[in-house]
């Protein structure tokens, strides 16, 4: 099934990813099977079949318990009446044993299915290069934070509870139909003075009222499924206008914008409350059904074990076997009615899981889906640049405005110092993408050395909630380097005055402002000591002592090609790059 958003890029971007309910089963399935906690899973699940089987068992051995004990009440037979109680002491205790055992066995499958979703789904989306890729897709990426958290958590917990309870129905069908099916196996219906002989009628008679009602709560219930999966696309939405918001309140502020804001996050949330509504509608109306058939189930297998009875076929005891043998399958057949709405729920979050699963694995095919730039590694002393032409467009598919390196082929080797400028409308930060592998729409080719021997420095990076001695050396371990280089580092970037607190773990990346994060970034160049910098604009809007203290730091790096993709007057004054160009191409 597909799920459409109401963006453009939304569309496009489920059309590309979109699986049907079978590959999303199979997707998902192979990510538990691979997973390292397949043998806990397996073990598990044969515990839960061998309770749910010892289970059924009991629960046939106690319906067959209501034949004496009805039949003693009948006959007012005490002795009887208490040895039947003990009898059925001992079923119940052994049932509740059960029971206890298999609610643990359940929550032990729900946490090991989480566990290795959870950690498969995690090691996809941080795999080299992929989450980037799929940010370019627009919403498909929005979010990940709920898909990896309560969509995993939702699907784990969800499809234990509801495969456990296929299991346990079908378990409990099989058992007891065969009772009932002896109770009514010599019933006969006179029809025009005739004897019609209906053998197990009574198990016809369950399978058309369970029947009846599945067929109408599919009637009434299929706009379920849709209503689930638009609802969890809409609530993150939501959750994403909430966050933006929380994150720049200084900005919205200074610029007077809350009135923007609401309006903006009011909107999300109506859009929520719209679905909300169209599910509170399409239960209200399942209701008519699921409630209506539980009242009936009351009445219904005493009216259907009734023509028996009263012909002298039953005794008041068997009737009583032949309800709760009729409830046991009702209730077995009736798994799915009950549950419409939680499996409408699990589909809808497979849905969401396997869609986001299946587009980060084609992160690494993504060329596949239109033009594509190639990116190799390889061990060399040269960075090349061939024929290189980025299309602003994710995925690649509308080449007509493009820009291209005016310059073919380019090599930038060890020391080289490397200024790219653009014309104007330009997006050079995807030229920088494309480099480090990221963006990799477009035509041309892209050498570069191993990841190690390279490092990007992008105008607003990343600071890892971490001591600041681990910032400095990321993605590095800080043991990896000497007490004396991290001094050299911060003193040389300006930062001599944060040492005593390199150790301190707090939110370095709002107590630092902009000038002091671009400081921080340097350092972390000058301890890694990357043989090619690729650095986006990082100088543009700092204070000029600060553009003057980085750009000489740079310029002493002199084991390491420095590309600075950007302007700054600064860097072309100091190092005397050479000069390259990006040139924006409209084909018509």
């Amino acid at each position: 099934m597909t799920v459409q958003g109401n963006s453009p890029e939304e569309k496009a971007a489920y059309a590309l990813f979109d699986l049907n309910f079978r590959s999303q089963l199979r997707m998902m399935g192979n990510a538990f099977w691979g997973s390292p906690v397949r043998g806990r899973l397996i073990l598990l699940a044969c515990g839960l079949l061998t309770i749910i089987l010892v289970t059924a068992y009991g629960q046939v051995k106690l319906n067959e318990w209501n034949a004496p004990f009805y039949n003693a009440l009948e006959r007012r037979d005490i002795n009887a009446f208490i040895h039947q109680l003990e009898v059925f002491a001992i079923i119940a205790g052994c049932l509740l044993l059960l029971n206890v055992f298999q609610t643990w066995l359940n929550q032990m499958t729900a946490l090991n299915m989480r566990e290795g979703l959870a950690k498969d789904m995690v090691d996809q989306w941080l795999k080299p290069g992929r989450a980037a890729k799929l940010a370019s897709f627009g919403t498909i990426a929005i979010n990940p934070d709920q898909r990896l958290h309560d969509d995993v958590r939702n699907l784990a917990e969800s499809s234990t509870a509801l495969a456990i309870g296929l299991v346990n129905a079908t378990i409990i069908l099989v058992s007891f139909i065969g009772v009932l099916w002896g109770l009514s196996a010599g019933f006969a219906l006179e029809i025009g003075g005739k004897m019609v002989a209906i053998p197990g009628y009574m198990v016809w008679a369950a399978l058309l009222y369970a029947g009846s009602a599945s067929l109408l709560s599919n009637l009434v219930g299929y706009r379920l499924v849709p209503l689930n999966a638009e609802r969890y696309s809409k609530e993150a939405e939501l959750r994403f206008s909430l966050m933006r918001a929380s994150e720049n309140l200084t900005a919205i502020t200074l610029s007077r914008g809350e009135k923007n804001e609401r309006h903006r996050i009011r909107g999300d949330i109506d859009a929520v409350l719209g679905v909300i509504r169209g599910l509170a509608m399409a239960l209200t109306h399942l209701t008519w059904v699921s409630a209506g058939y539980g009242w009936l189930a009351i009445v219904a297998p005493i009216l259907i074990a009734a023509p028996v009875y009263f012909s002298g076929n039953l005794t008041f005891g068997g009737l009583m076997m032949a309800v709760g043998a009729f409830n046991q399958v009702n209730v077995a057949l009736r798994w799915y009615i009950d549950n419409f709405g939680p499996i409408a729920s699990w589909k809808a979050t497979l849905q969401r899981v396997s869609i986001f699963r299946h587009a980060l694995i084609q992160m690494d095919s993504v060329e596949r889906h239109g033009n594509a730039i190639e990116v190799e590694r390889v061990a060399t002393d040269i960075v090349r640049l061939s024929a290189i032409e980025i299309i602003p467009d994710a995925g690649g598919q509308d080449g007509r405005r493009t820009f291209r390196l005016r310059e073919d082929p380019v090599e930038i080797a060890v020391g080289d110092r490397v200024m790219i400028n653009g014309d104007q409308g330009v997006n050079r930060r995807l030229f920088f993408a494309a480099i480090a592998g990221l963006w990799p729409w477009g035509r041309g080719k892209i050498t570069v050395p191993p990841r190690e021997e390279i490092l990007f420095i992008a105008q607003h990076g990343y600071m890892p909630a971490a001591p600041l001695r681990e910032i400095l050396s990321y993605p590095r371990a800080p043991q990896k380097f000497k007490e004396d280089e991290f001094l050299a580092a911060m003193e040389a970037c300006g930062l001599g005055h944060i040492i005593p607190k390199m150790n301190d773990a707090i939110r370095w990346d709002q107590k630092f402002d902009s000038d002091e994060q671009a400081c921080v970034r340097v350092a972390n160049a000058l301890l890694l000591k990357p043989r090619w910098l690729f650095i986006d604009d990082l100088l543009e809007g700092l204070e000029k002592h600060t553009i003057d203290r980085l750009v000489a730091v740079l310029n002493g790096m002199r084991d390491t090609a420095v590309v600075y993709i950007g302007r700054s007057e600064a860097f072309m004054e100091t190092m005397s790059p050479r000069t390259l160009h990006l040139d924006l191409e409209q084909q018509l």
